[in-house]
């Protein structure tokens, strides 16, 4: 094999293994059955509301950056079988199925915060430190367009 294709083949398991280290999974509130108490959002989170909330800018933009930063493991449609999730155990929630039980707080925690802090214990990363409070509403009523 020459050094160009073994570089090549390294690069991609590089990448690999930080879009692995970047998606959801283990367990998490969103994975639980309906009916499972959602943990309350910590007091810096509780009573936010979305500013942005059925504002169709507002759901394009977030699908962008859904798309860009959720869909490896979230897939396309938000409903868990991004290109990543086959090698994820547990699976990375369907959102698009389940966002409608949690609130704006919840959500803009779970999104913010990650999941690597009990009770969710999963890989989902934190996203705010490279996504922006208003890309994250973003986000949230882009998701927020599955249950309507």
């Amino acid at each position: 094999m020459t050094k160009r294709a073994c570089f090549l083949i390294f690069n991609i398991l590089i990448i690999g293994a930080f879009t692995l280290a970047a998606c959801g999974g283990g367990s998490s509130a969103t994975t639980q059955p309906a009916g499972t108490p959602v943990p309350t959002p910590p007091a810096a989170y509780a009573g936010k509301t979305n500013p942005m909330a059925n504002n169709l800018a507002a759901a394009q933009a977030g699908k962008q950056i859904f798309d860009t930063n959720c869909s490896p493991c979230h897939g396309m449609d938000a409903k868990g079988d991004g290109p990543a999730a086959a090698s994820l155990d547990p699976k990375p929630a369907d959102l698009a199925d389940l966002e409608s039980r949690f609130s704006d707080a919840y959500m803009f925690w779970r999104i913010s915060e990650g999941g690597a802090m009990p009770p969710f214990n999963s890989k989902m990363p934190s996203w705010k430190g490279t996504l922006s409070e208003d890309q994250i509403w973003q986000v949230i009523t882009y998701l927020r367009t599955f249950s309507k």
